[in-house]
């Protein structure tokens, strides 16, 4: 697959996309705060420019795309701005919900629901099941996630099942742990992009991302574009994964 990046016309591996790719999408506020508008403009306009990004996915054959939208540590934000994000969920489950007759994107959401409102709960349950045998690229959003809550939450489940003598304590592995993990049937991203020129992981999957490779990108997240994507995969392909080995 050929694609134009500005300077020159450069060419996709298609026998080495991704499966899953991982995005921490940051610079909403940022992007609103340099147009000089509130930063529910900035969520809104990061919340466009995912759409553009699920199509380039599904364009190129990406078949999992997770996108880190709200963390455990987004709580801390103003009661305003958390309000407008909420609602801004809201709006877009709906959207999508509707979509699903026409779409062919399987969509559902990795964290921990139970603390948002009962109706968004709701609504991502029917997202959920309306798009449920869809198969071109799943769309795994991250809602009150945080990894560090992830393995505690993780580590309960496991301490429970050996409580109850449904394992062993000396049955636990690394394949027991990937199993009690919000991204049970997920696999591990080979990809991860963060937007904004900021270089941290910010709590993101910190278990799935040992052996990912990371791409960084200095623009702000609404103007992240299809052939922004395409660079980081173009890097992606060049860079040599070892494993850990030589």
């Amino acid at each position: 697959m050929f694609y134009f990046n500005g300077k020159e016309e450069i060419t996709l591996d298609s026998d080495n996309i991704p499966k899953h790719i991982a995005i921490i999408m940051d610079g909403n506020g940022r992007w609103a705060k340099k147009r000089l508008l509130p930063r529910k403009a900035g969520h809104k306009a990061g919340a466009d420019a995912l759409e553009g990004i699920i199509d380039a996915c599904k364009k190129i054959g990406v078949k999992h795309l997770t996108v880190y939208a709200f963390s455990t540590e987004n709580w801390k934000r103003s009661q305003e701005e958390i309000d407008g994000i909420m609602d801004l969920l809201r709006s877009y489950v709906k959207k999508y919900t509707e979509r699903a007759k026409k779409d062919d994107v399987k969509m559902d959401a990795i964290g921990d629901i139970t603390r948002l409102d009962l109706d968004i709960q709701e609504s991502i349950k029917n997202l959920t099941e309306a798009t449920k045998d869809k198969d071109t690229l799943n769309l795994h959003i991250a809602l009150n996630y945080g990894g560090r809550d992830e393995i505690r939450r993780c580590v309960k489940k496991i301490c429970e099942d050996v409580e109850s003598g449904k394992i062993l304590s000396s049955d636990i592995d690394e394949s027991i742990i990937s199993k009690n993990l919000d991204t049970s049937d997920i696999p591990d991203p080979e990809l991860v992009i963060r937007t904004s020129g900021e270089e941290r992981i910010s709590n993101f999957l910190l278990w799935q991302i040992a052996y990912s490779e990371f791409y960084f990108s200095d623009k702000l997240w609404p103007d992240f574009k299809e052939e922004d994507l395409f660079e980081a995969v173009y890097k992606y392909q060049n860079r040599n994964r070892r494993f850990g080995g030589r």
